[in-house]
């Protein structure tokens, strides 16, 4: 092995007799580590035998080990377990770039994870010869997303068990509700027909409140995938459900000719859609020609969503609550929300790595925005 430069190490054998790839591979390499020893990053060099070749300085960090090291040593020495993210395999665009996580020990015994970009080393147009490996440290972030994923496993578990033992006692309310109407609903009189009606609405909120709180647990789980959703099919789906409220309301419901697709959950997107759709129609409230409009476009890195009715609005003072948990206003001639309808549209968002807010003035109608980043 020889030494080069002051923080950094490769390998190489002077007293054998090297194959012209050999030559080459160590000709890439000298003028590779000229340019990676002062990188901030850790950066690597492997050989097509998974032998590293080649560490710089920040690998020290990273792994506790030197480059001195490193070097001369199997990758496998030092990576327990891979995680493939994606490559770049696209005609004409040029080597293969491999992406992902990687596990690494680490000399204090502990373990930390890394991402990794590893693109392939092909001095004199030969093929698998090695490669090199670019590392970031995403030790504390792998740890944040770990102690996220307990945390909101605990929490679906928690609203699971909840939402079942309120199930219970609901059913028994309105299913005996239901017999007093049938069986007394005369002796009982209007006044008290009436207070059975009461009984059973808020039954019937309770219910939806239920189903919309397991909906928000479920929001984000690990195992969700995501592909290139077309708006308008959700859209169109959701204009055939809705469609008996539509004509009863009479408002017509816009939703646009053509429109980008969309890479996200598929049952996000409609959650999404659906909330915002029946959030404008709850609260619109009565207005001459009523209509809800969806428009989705590009712009940028960006994809931007907004549903927009004509009604009544939203007072500037309540732009950021009505987005809470259970936040709702009471409007009169409105129906009554559970509250927690747009607080999944901004967990939605969110998660997305998007946001939602909402654009309006008392009496000016009501322009809901989520915008979500290309991929």
């Amino acid at each position: 092995m020889s030494q080069h430069g002051a923080g950094s190490h490769r390998a190489g054998s002077d007293e054998t007799i090297a194959s012209p790839f050999e030559e080459a591979f160590r000709d890439r390499l000298t003028l590779l580590s000229a340019a990676l020893d002062g990188s901030p990053e850790p950066v690597l060099v492997v050989d097509r035998g998974g032998c590293l070749r080649y560490a710089n300085a920040a690998c020290e960090v990273l792994l506790g080990v030197g480059p001195v090291g490193l070097v001369g040593h199997q990758a496998s020495e030092f990576a327990l377990r891979y995680e493939p993210v994606e490559s770049d395999t696209r005609p004409n665009v040029g080597p293969c770039v491999l992406r992902g996580l990687v596990e690494l020990r680490h000399a204090d015994g502990d373990t930390r994870w890394a991402s990794y970009a590893a693109s392939p080393l092909s001095p004199l147009g030969a093929r698998g010869v090695g490669a090199v490996v670019f590392l970031r440290d995403e030790t504390e972030r792998r740890r944040d997303d770990l102690h996220r994923t307990r945390k909101h496993d605990e929490l679906e578990q928690t609203i699971r068990a909840v939402s079942h033992d309120l199930r219970s006692p609901l059913v028994a309310v309105l299913g005996f509700s239901r017999l007093l109407r049938d069986d007394f609903g005369v002796a009982l009189g209007e006044r008290g027909t009436h207070y059975l009606d009461r009984i059973t609405e808020a039954g019937r909120t309770m219910e939806n409140l239920i189903r919309e709180l397991l909906d928000f647990a479920r929001i984000g789980h690990p195992g969700e995938s995501r592909t290139w959703v077309d708006p308008r099919e959700v859209l169109q789906q959701l204009r055939g459900e809705l469609k008996p409220r539509l004509d009863q309301q009479g408002v017509v419901l816009s939703v646009p000719d053509d429109a980008p697709l969309l890479y996200c959950n598929r049952t996000r997107l409609y959650q999404l859609f659906s909330n915002l759709i029946g959030n404008a129609l709850d609260h619109m409230g009565p207005c001459e020609e009523p209509r809800v409009e969806v428009e989705v476009r590009e712009e940028g890195a960006w994809h931007w969503l907004s549903v927009r009715d004509n009604g009544r609005g939203v007072d500037p003072n309540q732009h950021e609550r009505i987005f809470e948990m259970f936040h709702t206003i009471q409007r009169e001639g409105g129906r009554r929300g559970t509250g927690i309808g747009l607080a999944i549209v901004k967990k939605i968002a969110e998660l997305h790595g998007g946001r939602a807010w909402v654009e309006s003035g008392a009496g000016a109608g009501a322009c809901f925005h989520v915008a979500l980043p290309r991929h």
